[in-house]
């Protein structure tokens, strides 16, 4: 069984990344965790003009959320009333990053499911700030899923990876899974001007190859040293439907989380990320 975390800020980026997750995951038996972290909105909040009415406006914030978490609720089961399916509600006084660590480690969490953009939902970036931050910051795999993407049979998926890293089995199993449910065929690249590769990135390919056992896989060595436009031409050649990566430092993924690089990144994201964070989580 799965375990799946939705958090969400009731926006319509947000309810499409909950009902690609509902859709997906249809085959699979899932507990769904749906999380509303406030401690922002209640610092934000235009009523907050004092600390003697704060206790006031923090009731009222409290209240909504919760509320808008049993709506939701309602309207997921309207939904997905699906027998596979369990569903939980997290109402919380605390930051997105800190109640989804402390959510993925109290539940043991395989996958954070959210949208690439929330309220804001500004045309100019690839990632909002919350999307980012979780990212950034917390130690599960996301599934990044773009403003109105509905495709949830993903026939291919693009694997980039330099074969440095020694990747962990709960993710590499994770997307296994994914890959499976839709029999999608997985693009494993190694771009580089190296064609040979060493020891270790000889052992961490075959570790990979083993992982995915049960998918169809294919594993190239694209000879080129422009990696972003030569991910951007495979997810064009391809007909990519999906891109998973690791976030680790000095990957390509931590370069398109700074706004320094995200400019000469031509993907824009109009496919759904899977991000493995390489966590050490067992």
């Amino acid at each position: 069984m799965l375990s799946i975390l939705l958090p969400t800020d009731f926006s319509e980026n947000s309810m499409n990344a909950i009902k690609y997750a509902l859709e997906f995951f249809k085959y699979q038996k899932v507990q769904f965790y749906f999380m509303h972290a406030y401690r922002n909105e209640f610092y934000d909040h235009d009523d907050l003009v004092s600390r003697e009415n704060s206790d006031a406006v923090l009731n009222d914030v409290k209240t909504k959320s919760k509320t808008n978490l049993e709506n939701l609720l309602k309207q997921v089961n309207t939904i997905a009333p699906n027998p596979k399916y369990t569903y939980h509600s997290i109402s919380a006084y605390n930051t997105l990053v800190e109640e989804a660590n402390e959510i993925t480690d109290k539940y043991s969490i395989d996958l954070i499911v959210m949208g690439t953009k929330g309220k804001s939902n500004n045309q100019h970036i690839i990632f909002g700030s919350q999307t980012f931050q979780v990212l950034k910051y917390v130690q599960c795999p996301v599934l990044a899923i773009p403003s109105n993407y509905t495709n949830t049979q993903p026939k291919s998926i693009l694997f980039p990876t330099d074969y440095l890293i020694p990747y962990k089995k709960r993710e590499l199993k994770l997307l296994s899974v994914l890959a499976r449910s839709y029999r999608s065929h997985i693009h494993v690249i190694y771009i580089s001007t190296c064609t040979k590769l060493s020891m270790r990135q000889e052992d961490n390919q075959a570790f990979i190859k083993d992982s995915l056992l049960i998918n169809k896989v294919d594993f190239n060595i694209i000879n080129n040293k422009k990696v972003p436009e030569t991910i951007t031409s495979q997810i064009t050649e391809n007909n990519i439907d999906m891109i998973t990566m690791v976030n680790t430092q000095h990957s390509f993924l931590e370069d398109m989380l700074f706004p320094s690089t995200i400019d000469k990144v031509s993907l824009g994201l109009q496919i759904p990320l899977l991000a493995m964070q390489n966590t050490t989580r067992h």
